[in-house]
């Protein structure tokens, strides 16, 4: 929740004679340049195209982002000010279920930023979904109770506010984070951050998924309305 934040591939037209490629029988024109540049950009896309497959990997096995099938509809969080101890952040890939109508062109999967605290506190929560014509609107802790939650993951697409930090670690390898706990480490080799505290005012965030270990949410009320939070 701080501020934030893949193939291509060429055949040889002749795959029955591997044996062509070899500098004494290819022609030396520029077909054979040709072919010899889109091998080498294909062998280019590999490295992003693996990057890809292990995120992918990875979200199955539970390694990265929400452990279940995202619906594909982005939510909209707010809150005056959020307050958390023990907070991490790294990059990961959310998973639609098979199918599913809301995937476009995405093939399913959503690259997200997901942020974990290990304890946190907000106040004045809302958060709404677009139903196409009508919002689905939630709010909490508008009174003297905040809401609280812990071991609180958010995956999230966009995120404003006015944050800061006390004791913040940035471009740790995901795998080696310990302010947040368990839940608060990513698979390793991806890049990430991590505070022992962390203070956002102004909080505007749009999610995709939201998970926790106990969400209070004192006042709460659930209503339809003409506009979002």
């Amino acid at each position: 929740m701080a501020s934030s934040s893949d193939l291509s591939s060429s055949a040889d037209p002749t795959p029955e004679n591997p044996e062509s490629d070899s500098p004494s029988d290819a022609p030396a024109g520029p077909d054979r340049r040709g072919r010899v540049r889109l091998r080498r950009t294909a062998v280019m896309a590999v490295p992003a195209a693996a990057v890809a497959a292990g995120l992918a990997i990875l979200t199955a096995q539970g390694a990265l982002g929400v452990q279940f099938a995202i619906s594909g509809m982005p939510f909209t969080v707010t809150a005056t000010e959020l307050k958390g101890t023990g907070f991490a952040q790294f990059g990961g890939l959310d998973q639609m279920a098979e199918g599913s109508p809301n995937e476009g062109d995405t093939g399913g999967q959503v690259l997200v930023v997901t942020s974990v605290i290990k304890n946190a506190t907000l106040t004045k929560l809302c958060q709404s979904v677009d139903l196409g014509g009508t919002n689905l609107v939630i709010t909490a802790g508008g009174g003297a109770d905040k809401v609280t939650a812990s071991d609180l993951t958010t995956d999230s697409t966009e995120l404003s506010g006015n944050a800061a930090f006390t004791n913040i670690e940035i471009g740790n390898d995901a795998s080696t984070l310990n302010k947040a706990g368990p839940l608060g480490r990513g698979p390793k080799g991806v890049f990430s951050q991590q505070s022992d505290t962390v203070h956002i005012a102004n909080l505007r965030q749009t999610n995709y998924a939201t998970t926790a270990g106990v969400f209070k949410l004192p006042g709460l009320k659930l209503r339809f309305s003409d506009s979002g939070c």
